[in-house]
């Protein structure tokens, strides 16, 4: 398609990633023929990174809402006037559930699509995020190890990061609000048709079918080599060929692509403080290799994830 004419993507990575010049999103909303091409941007590249953005809080909810309905998290700390808009406030502590590799709400039946990240205060150094492509982490997986994949699920589940400063009474609450979603390990793109390494560290918690995929010896064997293979997958979001690291400014905007990325925030910067504001547009099914055997099952994975 044609981009409007004073836009210029720069790509920033072989891997991922690219810097989007000549935007002003405090009015990116009302214009479609903009937003049409920063989503083909964002399907090319997987997360985009928009400079010197001082936009208000509500252009912010205006521009995501351009590309989906917006979620409001059950955990996060909201902006008091827009509750789409989760506040990330970092410095008085050290998180655990961000420096680590993951997929944003993985435990939910329907993931996130893409999130928006806006940087409002950050470190004078230190602070970075990396983003991981996780389709090109299974393109390059041996074929060996694509096949143990094959018809594999895993379970996700919020309790697994959020509940770990929980009593077991409030866990138990959190996992009958948030049932644990079971999805495909090789997920495909709704809108590109690429194959996705779908298994992450911060909110996987076990393959839910492996006993039925292997043959064991012993029955004991099954959860040695499951974990194995685990770990092994857990591992392709760190290798530094797929990634992308952002150094923050203030007004820097990241958005992402939740389906075909995983990312890391990195903690290095305490007790400096990072102020962030997100917005999180809602996805679709989950759909993996069996749901990709026809026009007609594209198709419905397309339309489920609009």
């Amino acid at each position: 398609m044609d981009m409007p004419g004073t836009l210029r993507i720069e790509p920033v990575s072989p891997a991922l990633g690219a810097e989007i010049h000549g935007v002003d999103l405090e009015t990116a909303a009302a214009d479609p023929a903009l937003i049409a091409a920063i989503r083909q941007a964002l399907l090319k590249h997987k997360v985009l990174f928009f400079r010197d953005q001082d936009i208000s809080p509500g252009a912010q909810v205006a521009f995501a809402r351009s590309f989906g309905e917006l979620e409001v998290h059950p955990v996060l700390r909201r902006h008091p006037e827009h509750a789409e808009l989760v506040a990330l406030d970092r410095g008085s502590h050290r998180p655990a559930n961000e420096n680590i590799f993951h997929a944003d709400t993985t435990w939910r039946e329907r993931p996130s699509m893409a999130s928006i990240l806006r940087c409002i205060e950050c470190p004078p150094v230190g602070g970075d995020t990396i983003w991981s492509n996780m389709v090109l982490a299974y393109e390059r997986l041996p074929e060996r190890v694509k096949a143990m994949c094959d018809g594999l699920y895993a379970m996700h589940d919020i309790a697994h990061s959020f509940g770990g400063d929980y009593t077991p009474e409030k866990r138990r609450q959190l996992s009958r609000e948030y049932p644990a979603q079971e999805h495909p390990v090789v997920a495909i793109h709704p809108e590109t048709g690429e194959r996705i390494l779908y298994v992450n560290q911060g909110f996987t918690t076990h393959f839910s079918n492996y006993t039925q995929k292997r043959e064991r010896g012993i029955g004991a064997d099954f959860a040695l080599e499951a974990n194995r293979l685990m770990n092994y997958l857990f591992a392709q979001a760190a290798q530094p060929e797929f990634q992308v690291r952002l150094r923050w400014k203030p007004n820097t905007i990241a958005f992402w692509d939740n389906r075909a990325t995983q990312h890391y925030a990195v903690q290095d910067y305490y007790p400096a403080v990072r102020r962030m504001l997100r917005a999180t547009i809602m996805g679709g099914k989950v759909h993996g290799l069996e749901d990709a055997a026809g026009p007609a099952a594209s198709r419905r994975a397309v339309e489920e994830a609009a």
